[in-house]
């Protein structure tokens, strides 16, 4: 009943959550570069993370671009500054939306899918089974998700990217009555190479992101069906809100003046 003594646990178990995070992130990392390698399993994780999250990224993309046109449209309209909405959708779209929007959705269905994968196994014993055969854990089941991760969210943003500047273009031109050949010079002349690649750069650390909070959580997850569905619900939490804090801290790095 001592409210310090309340504080106290809370902040104690933070600290305690802060470090098995931080010693199962060194023993994950350190997986994914020592041999032996699964190819076979990080080939089935690169096309599970990738190739089925493309149309509901490609989705996602492509009417986040469309909505922002006919947002910034009308927002600009007001100042007669219409000559901007090319400008600002190729802009929110590289820097911003795609890679976060991207990872978002990502989070959902791919984080979720490891949580509750994992933490199947964890709770009927599979991963006890698997060390009893001499296969790590770690190198069996992490590292392949980790590597997959971060290697294919930044292909699936910029798939968003192309995909969603098209939105903003199909909406412009027919739509708005835009003129395409000075839309999509404009789009070319206000973007730079640095644009797409922070953007590439916040999807392979969201790509990390997810693959660890999924991985996390599913081994941790203790407690039979509901604790593999609170983990799946953990994983989905933790690496959303992570997703939006390493996007400003990422952000700041590259933009900040």
């Amino acid at each position: 009943m001592n409210p310090l003594a309340s504080i106290g646990r809370t902040t104690m178990a933070f600290f305690a959550t802060i470090g098995r995070i931080s010693q199962f992130t060194g023993r994950a990392v350190f997986h994914c570069f020592v041999p032996p390698f699964y190819g076979r399993l990080l080939g089935r994780q690169l096309i599970e993370i990738g190739y089925y999250s493309l149309p509901v990224v490609g989705l996602t993309a492509i009417f986040t671009g469309m909505v922002l046109a006919l947002q910034s449209y009308t927002g600009f309209a007001r100042f007669n500054a219409e000559g901007a909405v090319a400008s600002v959708v190729v802009l929110s779209i590289t820097r911003e939306l795609a890679p976060v929007l991207a990872g978002l959705m990502v989070s959902g269905r791919i984080g979720a899918a490891m949580a509750a994968e994992i933490g199947t196994m964890s709770v009927t014993e599979q991963i006890d089974a698997l060390t009893t055969l001499s296969t790590n854990p770690f190198k069996y089941l992490v590292a392949p998700r980790l590597i997959a991760g971060v290697l294919m969210l930044p292909l699936l943003v910029l798939v968003a990217d192309i995909i969603g500047v098209f939105g903003g273009y199909l909406v412009s031109v027919y739509k708005l009555g835009f003129n395409p050949t000075v839309y999509l010079e404009r789009t070319w002349d206000i973007l730079e190479p640095l644009d797409v690649v922070s953007g590439l750069v916040k999807a392979a650390v969201f790509g990390f992101l997810i693959s660890l909070m999924g991985c996390y959580h599913g081994y941790h997850s203790r407690g039979g069906a509901q604790g593999v569905g609170a983990a799946t619900t953990n994983a989905v939490v933790s690496a959303s809100v992570l997703i939006l804090a390493f996007n400003y801290m990422i952000t700041e790095l590259f933009f900040a003046i």
